[in-house]
C-alpha cells in the first residue's frame, strides 16, 4: 500500500504525515509530494519517500502517483488556478487506478455561497465525475486563522469582522490532519465528512482571547466593505481582503457551522477546545 499526501510541505500536510506515522504506518508506505525543497527535505528526514511536484506540472504529478494506492489531495493555495491544478491530480489518480482519493474541501461545499467554495465545489464535482472512490473532507476554519493574529488582537483590544452573531466550527489544524490520516486508513470511509469542532461566535472568541491573555479584547462588527478597507490599509492585497470579508459574511449566514460529530468520530475523542487551542498558541 502506498499512501500519497499532496501538498505535504504545507502546514496541514506535514501534520498528516506525522499522524500517519503515529498511527503505525511504515514510513516506506508514505509518499510526500511538495514543491519547496527545504521543507521537502525536512519531510524526507522522517523516512518517507519525498517527491518534488508542482500541481501545475501534469506529467510530474502523473509520474508521482504511478504506484499510489490512496491519495490525499490537499487543496492548493493559488486561488483561481486550483481547479486546473486539482484536475491534474484527479487525472493522475484515475490513470493509476487508486482505490481512494480524499480531498480537503470546505463546509457544505455543494451549497455554500462563500466565494472560496466555488473551486472546492468544482473540484468535488470533478472527483465524483472521475468515478474514483472518494471522500470529501469538508474542513471548517482552523483555530490558527485566529490564533495567528493574537498579537494584533491584544495590541488593538479588538477583533474586527463582518460575521455578526454567526458561529464558526473551527478546530485545531492538527485535529483536521489526524482526521485526514484516519480516513486514509479506513477500509470503507464515508463519501462526505463535514468537519469542525464545537462552534463559537467571534464575540465568544474575543471573550476567550481575553481570558487566555489577560488583556481585554472585544469583537467589533463592521460592514464587509469597511472590513475590506481596513485589511487593505493593513497591507493585504485587495483580492485577499475581499475574500476574507466574504468568508465572514458566509460565517454570518451559518455556512461555516457544522456539528462536531464527524470530526470527533474520526478522532475517537473530543475535538481540541478553543481554550486549549489558545493556550497552545500562547
Amino acid at each position: 500500500m502506498s499512501l500519497v499526501v499532496t501538498g505535504a510541505t504545507g502546514q496541514l500536510g506535514r501534520l498528516v504525515i506525522a499522524s500517519l506515522l503515529a498511527k503505525g504506518v511504515a514510513a516506506d508506505q508514505i509518499v510526500a509530494l511538495g514543491r519547496d525543497d527545504e521543507r521537502l527535505a525536512a519531510v524526507a528526514s522522517l523516512g518517507v519517500t519525498a517527491r518534488k511536484v508542482d500541481y501545475s506540472d501534469a506529467g510530474a504529478v502523473a509520474d508521482a502517483l504511478t504506484d499510489a494506492s490512496r491519495v490525499l489531495l490537499i487543496s492548493g493555495n493559488e486561488i483561481g488556478q486550483r481547479l486546473a491544478q486539482h484536475q491534474n491530480v484527479i487525472d493522475a489518480a484515475k490513470a493509476a487506478g487508486v482505490e481512494l482519493i480524499a480531498y480537503t474541501s470546505i463546509p457544505h461545499a455543494d451549497t455554500t455561497g462563500i466565494a472560496l467554495g466555488a473551486e472546492h465545489r468544482a473540484t468535488e464535482e470533478a472527483i465524483a465525475g472521475s468515478g474514483l472512490p472518494h471522500a470529501f473532507l469538508r474542513n471548517s476554519w482552523y483555530f490558527e486563522n485566529y490564533t495567528d493574529q493574537l498579537a494584533t488582537y491584544t495590541e488593538h483590544g479588538t477583533i474586527l469582522g463582518a460575521a455578526g452573531d454567526g458561529r464558526v466550527s473551527a478546530a485545531a489544524r492538527a485535529d483536521f490532519a489526524e482526521a485526514a490520516a484516519a480516513v486514509l486508513l479506513l477500509e470503507t470511509p464515508k463519501t462526505v465528512y463535514e468537519l469542525g469542532g464545537p462552534a463559537f461566535s467571534l464575540t465568544e472568541l474575543a471573550d476567550a482571547v481575553s481570558d487566555a491573555t489577560g488583556t481585554a479584547v472585544t469583537y467589533t462588527d463592521v460592514p464587509s466593505d469597511e472590513l475590506v478597507r481596513v485589511l487593505v490599509d493593513a497591507g493585504l492585497p485587495e483580492q485577499v481582503a475581499a475574500i476574507l470579508a466574504d468568508a465572514d459574511l458566509g460565517l454570518a449566514r451559518g455556512e461555516l457551522h457544522v456539528e462536531p460529530t464527524d470530526l470527533e468520530d474520526l478522532l475517537g475523542r473530543p475535538a481540541t477546545s478553543l481554550a486549549e487551542g489558545l493556550k497552545a498558541a500562547l
